[in-house]
């Protein structure tokens, strides 16, 4: 198993920025396996002025979209070297979607995502999302890769 990612490395393999970038650290890697990864939430994120700014919630389609940022760590670290500026993998599905409990700010999203398979350039997670320890929301993920044109 290898070792952690700062947000510098994280910004070499997904092409996000703010305030799209949902993946904060890696954790661990186990290569064409498994990665582990966080997300801090704060109060600071712009989604929070506009989703139930009485009482912030973390979107859940955003932790999707987590999930999926770790799955194409995952994929991307998996095949070695750094992707292409017009390298991407895409989120092509998801499935058995479950949401568990609500997400707020000061809140540490755990990611473990999971290789279930790989063909093609298409692969399946099992992806699962927790705070402190608690199992927030549940999913397998799909993602395929793309090669932008010139």
């Amino acid at each position: 198993m290898e070792g952690q990612d700062d947000i510098r490395e994280i910004l070499k393999y997904l092409p996000h920025r703010y305030p799209f970038l949902m993946i904060d650290r890696v954790l661990s890697f186990e290569h064409e396996k498994s990665l582990t990864a966080i997300k801090n939430i704060t109060f600071n994120e712009p989604i929070f002025t506009g989703h139930f700014p009485q009482s912030p919630v973390f979107p859940g389609v955003l932790i999707l979209e987590a999930m999926a940022q770790a799955s194409a760590l995952l994929a991307f670290k998996s095949l070695g070297g750094y992707p292409s500026e017009k390298t991407l993998y895409l989120l092509v599905g998801i499935d058995k979607a479950r949401f568990k409990i609500q997400v707020v700010p000061g809140d540490q999203l755990h990611f473990s995502v999971n290789v279930l398979r790989e063909k093609r350039g298409i692969w399946k997670f099992e992806a699962i999302a927790t705070v402190d320890g608690k199992t927030v929301c549940t999913a397998e993920v799909m993602i395929a890769k793309n090669e932008l044109d010139d």
